[in-house]
């Protein structure tokens, strides 16, 4: 099962914080984070790609809502 945050509607750099206390929390597994901004998007991706996690999907979900899902070994 994986776990989710749901970071709509915070500004940067606050989704990006809430992912990385959450891979450091994790340790591993697999992570969905819901984002609703083009940048929030990536910056999410990059630094879950810095913290070694793969970005194994990015599906758009409505209008400029994003659901990245991430795994971490």
């Amino acid at each position: 099962m994986s776990e989710m945050i749901d970071a709509r509607g915070l500004s940067c750099p606050q989704p990006v914080l809430d992912t990385l206390a959450k891979i450091d929390a994790m340790g591993s597994g697999e992570l969905d984070v819901l984002v609703d901004t083009e940048a929030a998007k990536e910056n999410v991706s990059r630094a879950a790609q810095g913290k070694g996690w793969t970005v194994t999907s990015i599906e758009e979900e409505g209008s400029g809502e994003y659901r990245l899902k991430l795994s971490g070994a």
